[in-house]
This record gives structure tokens, sequence and C-alpha cells, in this order.
């Protein structure tokens, strides 16, 4: 390992062998996120989860006429004998029901976020007030019906649907016309509330308030003909998904502010239909806001691992270069130490994460690193001066990871603009370089360019006497 070229390689085999350790880095970094990860379901489970509100939707049951075969005893007049026959009556049956969606439908979402703990795992959720104003129009109900058929006005319900009824919190209350109407869970074991409305008909409006607990995401479907959806929460982190994105949104430290508005040529459901479109309306229309936390510390470790492999190859790359050619160079080990080091700066930086947060852990971690492998240059490598060139890319090399790290748009460009400077600078410090280094007496070097060399010296044969 005496040349620069053997050097450069074994370094370089040296730098790609600690890819090792940074997997079972990224390995324990995962664990750790599952964990965090089904912490915060846990907790999000607990306090009412994700939160859908579908509705409302008016539903009229319908009766009709039904032929149905019935069983007759019937009498021969000549031999008296008794015998059975099938006959089709008619029986007035229940029919599919119509449903009815909205004409007009605000909804307007307040919602206001909390942080519960879960052994050292924080989970923000957050607790949920609903104001649904909405009308209907009552006279397309007519039109889905066949001959015979007559629609129960008396027995019309009204039906909102939810994620799970133990989400609820404090008084539901639904006002037809400025009239208060009770409302119940659904009798069908489906999450939701409904409301008999006895014949609506003569109901204008209605508005339902409805308070209820969620975690991670909430979401409505545009239910109305002319759909209007407004969520103001004082989350500062909103990641909007779902079928539709706001008109408009306004985000800051105190939160957001978003708005839909949707009208009915953009979700594929029929005003009025003899089937249920809830699913269908949750499974395609379904729109709102994701409660985001960005760049948490486990992602950033991650990504940490994923680069670390970088800032290990620069490292050695800059040991190898201000060791200059002293009669004792670098010991492979040595360089693996300093791997090592480098790949259990991970750990400490989300050990400590986890305790007081990513900015102090990451200081902490980098700093006792940095001061580690500077002390180590100067002790073990006995780099003397050049110790302090260590420590200044150390520096450089820590400040870069920490915008890789924070910024997740920004970490691709300053990684490869890194890369590139660090093959630049080594280009240009290199540039005089012998990587075959000095030949020895009787010796030959048949690699690449020195037996190339040879034998255009031998064709070109001895070079010429001065000339007298």
């Amino acid at each position: 390992m005496r040349t620069p070229g053997t050097r450069f390689l074994v370094v370089g085999l040296l730098a790609l062998l600690m890819f090792i350790p940074l997997w079972f880095v990224s390995a324990v970094v995962e664990d750790r996120t599952r964990l965090s990860e089904q912490s915060i379901r846990d907790v999000g489970e607990e306090w009412g989860g994700t939160q859908l509100l579908s509705g409302p939707v008016l539903i009229l049951p319908v009766e009709g006429p039904v032929q149905v075969p019935q069983p007759v005893e019937v009498t021969d007049p000549q031999s008296g004998q008794t015998r059975t026959e099938t006959r089709m009556v008619t029986e007035i049956r229940p029919m599919a029901p119509v449903f009815l969606l909205p004409e007009d439908f605000t909804l307007d979402v307040t919602t206001r976020t909390e942080t519960r703990a879960r052994g050292i795992f924080e989970v923000p959720v957050y607790a949920a007030e609903a104001d649904l104003a909405f009308t209907f129009d009552t006279d397309l109900a007519e039109g889905q019906l066949v001959a015979g058929e007559r629609i129960l006005w008396a027995q019309a319900s009204l039906r909102v649907g939810v994620t799970a009824n133990r989400a609820l919190r404090g008084e539901a209350r639904l006002m037809a016309d400025g009239a208060a109407i009770p409302l119940e869970p659904r009798a069908d074991g489906q999450p939701g509330i409904t409301a008999a409305l006895g014949d609506p008909r003569g109901i204008g409006s209605y508005a339902l308030a409805l308070g209820f607990n969620g975690a991670a995401e909430l979401y409505a479907t545009p239910m109305g003909r002319d759909s209007r959806v407004t969520i103001v929460s004082d989350w500062p982190h909103p990641s909007f998904d779902g079928a539709f994105l706001p008109d408009g949104s306004e985000i800051g430290e105190a939160g957001f502010s978003a708005t839909w508005t949707i009208p009915h040529l953009a979700r594929p459901l029929p005003q009025a239909a003899r089937s249920d479109t809830d699913l269908m309306a949750r499974a395609t229309s379904a729109f709102g806001v994701r409660f985001f936390q960005p760049n948490d510390f486990y992602q950033q470790a991650w990504r940490a691992a994923r680069y670390g492999i970088l800032f290990i190859a620069l490292t050695f790359l800059t040991v190898l270069l201000i060791e200059g050619r002293r009669g004792k160079p670098t010991h492979p080990v040595q360089y693996i130490l300093i791997g090592l080091a480098q790949s259990v700066f991970v750990l400490l930086m989300v050990a400590y994460a986890e305790q007081i947060g990513f900015g102090p852990a990451y200081g902490l971690a980098a700093g006792a690193t940095a001061a580690l492998l500077t002390l180590f240059g100067a002790v073990a490598l006995k780099l003397g001066r050049r110790t302090l060139v260590l420590a200044a890319m150390l520096g450089v090399t820590y400040a870069v990871l920490y915008l890789i790290l924070r910024s997740a748009d920004y970490a691709l460009l300053a990684g490869s603009t890194l890369a590139f400077l660090a093959l630049a600078l080594t280009m240009i410090a290199t540039r005089n370089e012998d990587w075959y280094g000095p030949a020895e007496a009787g010796t030959r070097r048949p690699w690449f360019g020195r037996e190339r060399e040879r034998q255009d010296a031998e064709q070109d044969g001895p070079p010429p006497p001065p000339a007298a």
C-alpha cells in the first residue's frame, strides 16, 4: 500500500465496505420508525382515528305491487275432488327506497389540535366542530317510481355517515326549519347517525351541528349538487389529499384554512337513485386534509443513513489526501474505525432526538462525532496542523448533511453538488500525482501506460548522439 494508486483503490474498497454497518443502522432506524407508527396508530384509533363525513342523504321508503305465487284450493264441480293450484296474486310490499342527495350543501369544519403521548412518542390529534347546511328537492323522487309504486313520505329519514360513532363528542343537533329533530345511531350496524323526519316535503332547509374527535386525516364527500366545504385548523402543516384539491388555501404558523367548491358534474353521483351511492362517494369523491408531520426525525435519520456512504467516502478521501507521503500511511483498520464512528452518528442522532428533539440531537451527535474524529486525526493519525483541514471538512460535511435532512426537496441537489465538488477538488489536488509511485531499480510496470511507454521507446530506438 505504498503507491498512491494502490492506496486509493484500497481506501475505495474500504468505503464500499462501510455499506454493511450503514445497512444495520438503517434497519435499526426502520424498526424505531415502525414502533413510532404503531404508537401513532394506536393513540389515533383510541382518540377517534381517521374521520370521513359522508352525507347527508334523504331516504324515502317505497312500496308497490308485486306478483307473487300463492297456493289455492280448487274443487272440481264434476268429481268433487279438491286439488291445489298456484296462482299469481298481487301484494303490496316494500320496494327499493329512493335516495336523494342535497341540492345546496355547505360544510364548515373547525379543528383544534393537541398532542397526546405514548411513551416517548407524541401523536397529534384533533377535536372538530362541523356545521352542515343543506336542502333537498323532493320533487325528484317521483321520477324514480314505476307504475303502481308510491313513496311512504311519513317514514322518510335522514342519514349522515361517519367513520366511527365512538369518535362523536358533545351534542349533535339537527334543525329542520328551526325545529329540533332527534338523532339516533344507525340501526343497521353501520357507523353513522340517522333521524326520522316525517314528511320532508314541507321542510325548506336543514342544519346539523356535529362534534367529533379524530387523528391524522379528515375527509368529506361532496354530496350536494353544489357543494362548498371549508376547513379551518390551527395545525401549520396540512397536506391536501383526495379527489379534489382546494380552490384556495392560506397556510401559516398559526394554522391553515382551505375552501373547496365542487359542482355536481365533477362527481359521479346521481341526485336521485334507487340504490345507495354512499360507498361510491367514499371511494371516488372523498377529499380533505392530512395532518402532516414534515421531516420527522425518523425520516431524517433514514435519509442520513442513505447519504452516510457519501460522507464516509469524503472523510476517507480527505484523510488520504492530507496525510501526504509520510513514511507510515493510515492503516485500513484506522479507516474502518473512522467509518464506524460516522455510522454510529446516525444512531446517536435518533436516540437523542427521541428525547430532546431533532435540532439539539443533531448538534450533539454531529459535534461529538466531529470532535472524536478530529482528536483521532491529531493523536492516532498524527496529522499535525493538517488536523485543522480534517476538522474543517467535517464541519462542512455535517452542515451540508443538516441542510439535506431539513429540506427533503433540496436533498438530492445538495448531496449531488457536494459529491461533484469533492470529486473536482480531488482531481485538482491530484493532478500531478504519480499514481504508480517512483520506479525502483530493476522493476517493470506492466500495467496501463507504463508498458506502452517502454514499447514506444524501444521502437523509436536510442536517442541520436549529440551534435558535435
